[in-house]
């Protein structure tokens, strides 16, 4: 991470001192650092919508743009989706110099707008997907082993049950898959905190990053795969209990695709 990040990440700290208001997740010299930000803007007809705005550094940023994902209860999918596509387009124009507290204010001061705009896109929009739902996508982990076990399937508890993500860690023998589901952004959200955090430790007991994750399939849910409701931790006795779970959510394609071999 570039000293010039450091003084950045200090300097937001400083200023987002609220308790939940700045929330580093990741430190990496290797990887750069992610960190989420909340905070309270007025939208239209005054009330406050809660963003949640999470950002990863790379490396040799402020060279290189920061990844950036957008939640909020009060807003949908597609709206979060227009409003990170915005402030990336910010983020363009502060190439090479310290961008994040620019573009937090950026989005405080423009988001009524950018709510209208999506709005009005949306209507013009709603007879061709009167009765689509919002796209929801799906992803499939591997992960080679859990030295800190009970550690591990917390953190991906808590990960999940913040970004809204449903689905399974499922435990057969020594084979750990992670099946989730949910808005696009979220599941690039996930996959930057399992990439990016120390979830584990390493045969030493030092805590350790997921060096291990092989990412077996991220599409879109269809029609014929069923919905998760929750997420929920389930360990498999035989292959064939593991196939059935597949099979009962309409992803018997997806089973035989990746699963069989792991089982050799």
């Amino acid at each position: 991470m570039s000293e010039l990040a450091r003084e950045e990440l200090s300097a937001l700290a400083a200023i987002y001192c609220e308790p939940g208001a700045c929330e580093v997740l990741a430190v990496s010299e290797m990887h750069g650092v992610s960190f989420r930000i909340q905070i309270s803007v007025k939208e239209l007809l005054d009330t406050d919508v809660l963003l949640k705005l999470l950002f990863h550094l790379p490396v040799n940023y402020p060279s290189t743009l920061p990844d950036i994902s957008v939640n909020s209860d009060q807003l949908t999918r597609a709206q979060c989706m227009d409003v990170k596509d915005k402030l990336l387009e910010q983020a363009k124009k502060h190439l090479s110099e310290p961008m994040v507290h620019d573009l937090i204010l950026w989005v405080q001061q423009h988001l009524k707008d950018v709510i209208k705009q999506s709005a009005r896109v949306c209507n013009e929009k709603t007879t061709m997907s009167k009765g689509a739902e919002d796209d929801i996508w799906m992803l499939l982990l591997h992960l080679d082993h859990m030295r800190a076990k009970a550690k591990y399937v917390k953190t991906v508890e808590k990960w999940t049950s913040n970004l809204r993500l449903t689905g399974r860690l499922m435990f057969m023998g020594k084979i750990i898959l992670i099946l989730l589901q949910g808005d696009r952004s979220s599941i690039k959200e996930y996959l930057i905190l399992q990439k990016t955090s120390k979830v584990d430790v390493d045969s030493s007991g030092k805590k350790c990053k997921e060096k291990m994750m092989s990412v077996l399939c991220e599409t879109e849910v269809q029609s014929q795969h069923k919905r998760f409701q929750t997420f929920e931790v389930k360990e498999y006795s035989t292959p064939e209990e593991l196939q059935k779970e597949f099979e009962t959510a309409g992803l018997k394609t997806l089973f035989s695709e990746f699963v069989p071999p792991l089982l050799k």
